[in-house]
């Protein structure tokens, strides 16, 4: 044994069932409003500011549609291949659950009237991608 853990990708089914599990250890506050759930999507998502030398992919979202599906968190499981493929089992866990948190956060902070971690993310994207060599 070498001490590395086997590089595996989980299933689809596999990555349902973990988030399940992670979102049944979360209290019942978290599900306040949350009328359309955690979604798992197959779907592959970029993000709209990716340059073509860098693709940004998009792990999960927070939804809010007043009308229609209301307020409910994606997961794209083909982004999650994607970005974690080369990860064992345990850090893609990690991500799985690092991902539903920030969701998470998204919604509660959307309940509160507050927009404190969609600027935290916005400031980063932007560093991220001053940091980016110009298309060409």
């Amino acid at each position: 044994m070498t001490g590395r853990e086997e590089v595996y990708m989980l299933s689809f089914e596999e990555v349902g069932e973990i988030l399940d599990d992670f979102a049944d250890e979360l209290p019942e506050g978290f599900y306040k409003q949350l009328n359309g759930g955690i979604v798992l999507l197959p779907d592959t998502k970029i993000h709209p500011k990716s340059k073509a030398q860098t693709r940004l992919y998009v792990l999960g979202e927070y939804h809010y549609q007043r009308y229609g599906l209301g307020r409910y968190i994606a997961i794209y499981y083909g982004s999650f291949t994607r970005v974690c493929s080369h990860m064992n089992v345990e850090r893609q866990k990690e991500q799985l659950k690092k991902t539903l948190l920030h969701e998470f956060t998204h919604h509660l902070e959307s309940l509160a009237g507050e927009k404190g971690l969609e600027i935290k993310d916005a400031i980063k994207l932007k560093k991220f991608m001053d940091s980016q060599p110009p298309k060409t």
